[in-house]
């Protein structure tokens, strides 16, 4: 396996039955942080008009087609050939990860044993996915943030033109998922916030600050509302507000 400082070798597999054409192009921008998509391949039945819409991202993202006609009504013949394909690139133990491109629950288990393997699992699908592939992740991603922007991204013209608005959760919605990741700050209440994103994540595997329409965790925690943020060097710290941290503190000795 390479180094942390290394890209990431990753196949991108599309389940074109249960994912949009639409957020194609974003999907492989969004990939391109994750690692480098040196496998590209996408599953469906491309025999008639309905998935048509994926022709030209087939051309222009050059992904490989994979056509699975569906021999008998209710059978899905592209699920089962993306598995298979998956356990294939597994074992060939040239990938440090897999993305997974759908909302179909029925990958969840696939999910789960690429992770035992030792593979990163990322999962690219809408807000409908099941909680259970989502978790089964090592990072979900909703499609619907990647085509549209919140507050943050519309003021530097980031939205893309025509983007339809989502409904986002108020940052201080996030409150209790930030402060349960401030592990042990230090005397003074700091904790770096590199550290509680990645235990967020963690915890959280489908957690983006997108979904409460800000474009970083450090905008998100400001917004919030409940936690101080100091940037020096190049780092930035975070710690619950002073009245947050005392009641917590007087919590804790009501209770011994």
């Amino acid at each position: 396996m390479p180094a942390d400082a290394e890209t990431k070798s990753l196949a991108v597999l599309i389940d074109a039955d249960n994912t949009s054409a639409k957020h194609a192009q974003a999907i492989f921008d969004e990939i391109v942080k994750l690692g480098e998509a040196n496998v590209r391949r996408i599953y469906g039945d491309f025999s008639g008009s309905r998935l048509a819409g994926w022709d030209k991202a087939i051309q222009s993202l050059a992904i490989l087609q994979h056509q699975q006609r569906s021999n008998s009504k209710g059978k899905n013949a592209s699920d089962i050939a993306l598995v298979i394909d998956a356990m294939d690139l597994m074992y060939k133990r040239t990938l440090d990860g897999v993305v997974l491109v759908s909302s179909d629950s029925d990958f969840t288990r696939l999910a789960q044993r690429l992770r035992e393997e030792g593979l990163d699992v990322y999962g690219f699908g809408e807000r409908k996915a099941v909680e259970a592939f989502r978790n089964a992740c090592n990072r979900f991603i909703y499609v619907e943030n990647l085509l549209e922007a919140g507050p943050d991204e519309k003021k530097s013209g980031a939205a893309p033109a025509g983007t339809p608005a989502q409904k986002k959760d108020p940052p201080s919605k996030a409150l209790k998922i930030i402060a349960d990741a401030i592990g042990e700050p230090d005397a003074d209440g700091w904790e770096n916030l590199a550290n509680v994103g990645h235990r967020i994540q963690g915890a959280h595997p489908d957690f983006d600050p997108r979904s409460y329409g800000c474009a970083n965790l450090s905008t998100l925690v400001e917004k919030s509302g409940g936690f101080d943020i100091r940037k020096e060097r190049g780092a930035v710290h975070v710690r619950r507000k002073i009245g947050a941290r005392k009641g917590s503190a007087a919590g804790k000795s009501s209770k011994a």
